[in-house]
């Protein structure tokens, strides 16, 4: 990995490219980003940068966190992450990491934090059909029917698609597109979809898969 960022998810719109053709795009608020800490082999074990993200006010972070900061040196902030970066002597804790690490026609892999559903029914959370809406189906047209065999196994098998906790988990979206940078406003917007609600925080990173 080469480049990495911290963002916030600002929306979706559609912009045009010069035919005409339109273009889904998800517009990301990425960076600034201030290097927290360097990691070294010599050190750590392996060799990483990590980057924080969004202003915090001090008394919303605890005297561990608030140390932490001071000792290298730089403003206090909401998110930490950490980039194994392929070459993290080129930077110094203290730098600052802005969206125009980033150029237009980059692929790039996008982690967030996917919308939570609650507790949800097997049809909604594993996309199960529903009963027939005629004579003599209901009131059952959304249930899970039978859970399986009779004796033997007398039980349900594990891992069984049923109603539970569906969302609220990290996904990460490869290969994406990154179609243009505003880098006065620390803007990317990236072609399709991306986890998350607006305002969610997500983690951009050159795509490895590209």
């Amino acid at each position: 990995m080469k480049k990495g960022i911290i963002g916030k998810k600002v929306g979706m719109t559609q912009i045009f490219d010069e035919k005409g053709n339109v273009i889904p795009v998800t517009v990301i608020e990425a960076g600034p980003c201030v290097v927290a800490q360097k990691k070294t082999v010599e050190n750590d074990g392996y060799d990483a940068l990590q980057l924080g993200f969004s202003d915090v006010k001090e008394k919303h972070v605890n005297k561990a966190v608030k140390g932490h900061f001071e000792k290298a040196g730089v403003s206090l902030k909401r998110h930490l992450k950490e980039f194994r970066l392929d070459d993290c002597s080129a930077y110094s804790v203290g730098d600052v990491i802005t969206a125009d690490t980033f150029a237009a026609g980059d692929k790039v892999d996008v982690t967030g934090l996917t919308k939570g559903r609650g507790y949800t029914g097997s049809i909604k959370r594993w996309n199960h059909h529903i009963l027939r809406m005629t004579h003599g189906t209901g009131p059952v047209h959304r249930q899970p029917g039978s859970m399986g065999a009779n004796s033997p196994p007398s039980r349900i098998y594990k891992n069984k698609k049923m109603a539970g906790q569906y969302g609220n988990e990290q996904v990460t979206v490869l290969n994406l597109k990154v179609v243009r940078i505003d880098s006065e406003k620390n803007l990317i917007a990236v072609k399709g979809a991306i986890p998350g609600a607006k305002d969610g925080i997500v983690f951009i990173r050159d795509s490895i898969k590209a």
